[in-house]
């Protein structure tokens, strides 16, 4: 069996007027995560480490920040594409890995309900997505409340 490994980080800054997505979860707070599409850190981290497995880039080269066709895209539809694309090329995801790191809000009720979204959008079983969440104890720009960060890895197996 071919196996394949590749990690994902993503980071947005928090500001007001939009909405807090994670997962594809719209997850009530007073701010939101700033960024050209909808700015789901955890689904970029997971799609980035999903293309780094396969040496095929970021999201950047698919997605470009400049391109107004993803302005305010769902990061779940861009994650269809992508693993549209790993499938294309003989692979499929054995297992997702992440954590969510936010000082706020709390993330805990959210976890199940962001794990049955990513697994639908990409047809895996509920133990094949693991997502965590902590904080960053207060320390650097995500424990001052200025964003979010996520980190994920991808194990993908050859078909």
């Amino acid at each position: 069996m071919n196996i394949r490994i590749g990690n994902g980080y993503d980071i947005h800054k928090l500001g007001t007027g939009r909405r807090l997505i994670l997962g594809g979860v719209d997850i009530p707070h007073e701010v939101g995560l700033i960024g050209h599409s909808d700015a789901d850190v955890l689904t970029h981290a997971i799609m980035d480490a999903m293309l780094g497995a396969l040496s095929l880039g970021d999201i950047g080269h698919y997605f470009p920040p400049d391109d107004a066709k993803w302005a305010g895209a769902d990061s779940l539809v861009l994650l269809r594409q992508v693993n549209e694309l790993v499938r294309s090329r003989g692979w499929q995801i054995g297992n997702i890995d992440s954590v969510i790191v936010a000082e706020r809000p709390k993330l805990k009720p959210h976890i199940t309900t962001m794990r049955d979204r990513l697994c639908a959008t990409l047809e895996l079983k509920p133990d094949c997505v693991g997502i965590k969440a902590t904080t960053n104890e207060k320390l650097g720009p995500v424990g001052r409340e200025e964003g979010i960060a996520a980190y994920a890895v991808a194990l993908l197996v050859s078909n």
